[in-house]
């Protein structure tokens, strides 16, 4: 789909593209390619990208988080932007787990310089 959309991008005049998970099975180098796809059609279009992989989250350029909550048995889906420090420290989230460490910071701070 990705492939299709970035395509025809350019003859298309729908202004925003929305992808769920469109880096699903990839990873790496992979992962790199296809949030660096997303990011050139960022130019042209308003690109939604819902996405687990760091490699990808890393290529954005605004960040959203979006979170479940249960209280009282309802379940609640908050979306929050996130700032220069909360972005860096939900790519580390994504890179190592919960627990944040010196090393997942700082990979996600390269990550994000690098894009």
């Amino acid at each position: 789909m990705l492939a299709t959309k970035a395509v025809l991008a350019k003859h298309d005049k729908i202004p925003l593209l929305v992808f769920d998970e469109v880096d699903a099975n990839v990873g790496g180098e992979m992962g790199i390619a296809v949030g660096r796809k997303l990011a050139a059609l960022g130019a042209s279009h308003q690109v939604i990208c819902i996405t687990h992989l760091p490699q990808v989250a890393a290529q954005g350029s605004t960040h959203f988080a979006v979170v479940k909550r249960v209280h009282d048995g309802r379940t609640f889906t908050e979306v929050e932007p996130l700032d220069e420090k909360s972005r860096v420290d939900e790519i580390a989230r994504m890179l190592g787990g919960k627990d944040l460490t010196k090393v997942t910071l700082q990979h996600a701070r390269e990550m994000l310089e690098r894009r």
